[in-house]
């Protein structure tokens, strides 16, 4: 009896102790399966971020290859698939309208091959036009995909077409028609063979015979005369003093001396061909018959300084400058002040495209360009088919309560035909004195009669920042995306005044709850550094923007401060071959590591990563613009200049998008039209001709703009990132 009592006491406890080991086991696995669940999801949202980061960098398909890991319920998950879902349906489009384009040259080319005279006798005057055929060419090899950009250029139509060029090149140029030669061959071959020599050098040269023919002839809006009006040789010398100490590098007065020749002989050859110009345009005197010792005077000079001398002094270089005003002065006797523009003018081009003298006669209308203040009318005209138009008005100035109205061709400028103007020369003619009156000879398409309207001009400061399209009313709207709220403001120019608009406009769209912001900076050629800064110290609280560092000098630089700060909404900025200078700055820091504030969507930016600055130490009226110093990213990092790399055979200039999105010519024609429908103003009283203005709603807006879709897609991939724990 005692053993079996002992024998279930011990079964019970065997019992008892097998039930809390059981128990014990249970409790213990709950917080396992909780540490693996929340393993798993820790392990999905860190593939997210993974696929995330692979869409900053443009790589969509390893973003999807990625996010394919995760838990197809995953609703962050499900939302990448869906913006990578969208990017691909864009890019199968964007493939296809590439691939129709190709199809569609290629049969033009056929078409215009078999046209083609196979009797020699008839190929004079029924060759098909070389320009039409270069055109189709041109947009065949950018539709073209790999081997086919090649066989493109060994098609022996194609190889017909360039020499018929070349041969129609060298009759205009016989003739002293340069700009010709450029339109009708060696401007389409750089293109269409881009790194053949031969071409662009025959470009180079041309190029510079059309600049001296063009500086010796009347303009609507500028006689030669006064185009050259108070220019000294002391301008010139002064300006190589500044250069000398404060220009960005150290020059060499050989590169200078060899372009100074060339200018110089390019210079004899056009007045050689003077009797073919016009002679209501071509008013110099010279002396003709001493153009042979001229030139061969430059000859002696070119033998004597190439001979002994590797590397020219200042002095030696002025030395020649004086050589060649008295070589000038006992032979063609040719105005001094054209012999200076030319040598400066060639010289100052081999330091780098933005250092320049600004003679007397060009200071106002720089000073205008730089402010973007002038005094005027309040109106943006274009040139397109030859007849000037009013594209669109600028609100609350003269031209916007004046009767004129977009749309409108303005047929004459106080009473002078627009016919032969340039855009500049129209610019110029429309501007002046606030208070003075212009009348303009206006036909608003359609009619057949022109009314004439006077305007009264005034200051006008025209606005930087815009919106994606105008509404009714003219206001513009800045909702990219109105279910994500993804605001959109685009900025034209970096004045004086930006910064604040941009700051107003952000607070509007914050208060309309934004959630991400894109900054289009396309076609934004720059504007103020200090207008840059500013900008980026909207988003960032601390840490330096940007620094300049000159060859001569301490640095200087620019940094953030916390007040005024936005939140730290996501920001994607758009660029293109078209954002330079401060555009640059603003891309190029918010995306710096320092910061990683932005993602930048679109094309490489044009590479300008130098500073200029002004002075007037040429005296008399006339300014030099050079390059003082280059200038770094928050990380140091130095933006490459363009010309810089390209003179050393390399591409590596300017900002690189992360996500890099190239357009082709049709698409970059359709975007341009699409935004400047969406932009024009009609005039305040015109309710009638605003019914008739095209505006295109945003769905149609994204599909004719791949760059915005897709920084629409970047801003949302951002929301979604912000939303991660």
């Amino acid at each position: 009896m005692k053993k079996i009592t002992v024998f279930i006491f011990a079964l019970i406890l065997s019992s008892s102790f097998a039930f809390s080991m059981s128990y014990r086991g249970d409790v213990s696995s709950a917080p396992q399966k909780e540490a693996a669940g929340q393993q798993a999801d820790s392990n999905k949202t860190d593939l997210i971020k993974t696929a995330i980061r692979e869409i900053y960098k443009g790589d969509f398909t390893a973003a999807e290859k990625i996010i394919k890991q995760t838990d197809g319920n995953n609703s962050d998950s499900a939302a990448i698939l869906e913006v990578i879902s969208q990017y691909n349906q864009i890019q199968q489009s964007r493939r296809q309208a590439k691939r129709q384009t190709y199809e569609k040259k290629l049969a033009e080319l056929e078409k215009f091959s078999i046209r083609r005279p196979k009797d020699k006798a008839q190929a004079e005057t029924n060759e098909p036009n070389v320009v039409d055929v270069f055109a189709v060419i041109v947009r065949l090899q950018e539709a073209a995909d790999g081997n086919d950009k090649t066989k493109i250029l060994d098609d022996a139509f194609v190889k017909d077409t360039i020499a018929r060029a070349q041969k129609i090149a060298a009759e205009y140029e016989a003739k002293g028609e340069w700009v010709d030669a450029l339109l009708y061959c060696y401007s389409w071959l750089t293109v269409i063979d881009e790194n053949n020599k031969v071409y662009s050098d025959k470009k180079e040269q041309l190029e510079e015979r059309a600049i001296v023919k063009a500086s010796l002839q009347d303009s609507p809006c500028e006689t030669s005369t006064e185009r050259y009006e108070k220019v000294k040789p002391e301008m010139f010398i002064r300006s190589l003093d500044v250069l000398e100490y404060s220009y960005v590098e150290p020059f060499y007065y050989s590169g200078m001396t060899d372009k100074a020749l060339k200018r110089c002989r390019y210079l004899a050859e056009v007045l050689s061909l003077s009797n073919s110009f016009d002679a209501n345009s071509f008013k110099i005197e010279f002396a003709r018959d001493k153009m042979p010792k001229f030139i061969a005077g430059l000859s002696s000079l070119e033998k004597e300084y190439k001979r002994e001398v590797v590397s020219l002094s200042k002095d030696q270089f002025v030395k020649l400058f004086r050589h060649i005003l008295a070589l000038n002065s006992a032979t063609m006797k040719l105005p001094e002040e054209i012999i200076v523009w030319h040598f400066a003018d060639s010289c100052l081009s081999t330091l780098d495209p933005h250092t320049m003298i600004v003679w007397p006669k060009q200071v106002e209308d720089f000073e205008k360009n730089m402010t973007n203040e002038f005094t005027g009318i309040g109106v943006e005209i274009s040139k397109r088919d030859g007849l000037l138009k009013a594209v669109s008005l600028v609100p609350d100035t003269p031209a916007y309560n004046s009767g004129l109205d977009a749309g409108d061709i303005i047929e004459a400028v106080n009473g002078e035909s627009t016919k032969a103007m340039s855009i500049n020369c129209a610019v110029s003619k429309i501007t002046g004195p606030a208070g003075t009156k212009v009348l303009l000879s206006v036909r608003r398409p359609g009619e057949e009669t022109t009314r004439d309207i006077e305007i009264t001009r005034a200051k006008i400061i025209v606005p930087t920042t815009r919106g994606w399209c105008r509404d009714d009313s003219g206001n513009w709207l800045y909702f990219a995306d109105d279910k994500d709220k993804v605001g959109y403001v685009r900025v034209t120019q970096f004045s004086a005044n930006t910064a604040s608009d941009l700051d107003s406009v952000i607070i509007q769209l914050e208060g309309s709850g934004m959630g991400a912001l894109i900054i289009d900076l396309r076609y934004n050629s720059g504007g103020y550094l200090q207008s840059a800064a500013d900008i980026v110290d909207l988003f960032v609280e601390k840490g330096t923007i940007v620094s300049t560092q000159p060859r001569v000098g301490l640095p200087t630089w620019e940094a953030a401060r916390k007040r005024g700060t936005h939140p730290n909404y996501p920001l994607v900025i758009l660029i293109n071959s078209g954002s330079a200078s401060a555009s640059e700055i603003v891309a190029g820091a918010l995306a710096d590591e320092t910061f990683s504030r932005a993602v930048l969507v679109g094309e490489q930016s044009y590479g300008k990563g130098s500073v200029q600055t002004i002075t007037s130490y040429p005296g008399e009226g006339a300014q030099l613009k050079y390059t003082m110093a280059y200038y770094h990213l928050p990380s140091d990092q130095r933006v490459n200049d363009r010309w810089a790399m390209e003179k050393l055979g390399k591409k590596n200039w300017g900002i690189m998008p992360g996500v890099k999105i190239e357009l082709t010519s049709d698409e970059i024609k359709k975007m341009l039209d699409m935004e400047r429908d969406n932009d024009i103003l009609a005039a305040a009283n015109h309710d009638e001709n605003k019914k008739k203005l095209t505006r295109h709603n945003l769905a149609e807006t994204l599909e004719a703009d791949s760059q915005l879709a897709v920084a629409v897609l970047v801003a949302k991939t951002k929301l979604i990132e912000s939303g991660l724990k």
